[in-house]
């Protein structure tokens, strides 16, 4: 039953934190290279390099956002339930 309840809550969850992740990788993205735009990876006029460093920045922080809103959603699950969702 904590594993249905979960399921669609934690897929609800994913796509929120998707759209936070993109909006926090824009916004760190113009402190790290005083750019409105991303570099996209197909972009002719960007180096390797900084296509390179955006993706891995990118990454980082959708991971860390994706743990963070998992972890958090089965800890609330957890304490409305009393069982871990697995």
């Amino acid at each position: 039953m904590t594993k249905l309840v979960y399921k669609p809550l934690g897929m609800v969850a994913g796509a929120l934190a998707g759209i936070a992740a993109g909006v926090v990788f824009k916004q760190v993205w113009r402190l790290i290279a005083d750019e409105d735009d991303t570099p996209n990876a197909t972009d002719e006029d960007r180096t390797w390099t900084e296509i390179l460093i955006a993706a891995a920045i990118q990454g980082a922080i959708f991971a860390i956002v994706k743990a963070a809103v998992d972890r958090g959603g089965a800890t609330g699950i957890k304490q409305l339930t009393g069982k871990w969702p697995a």
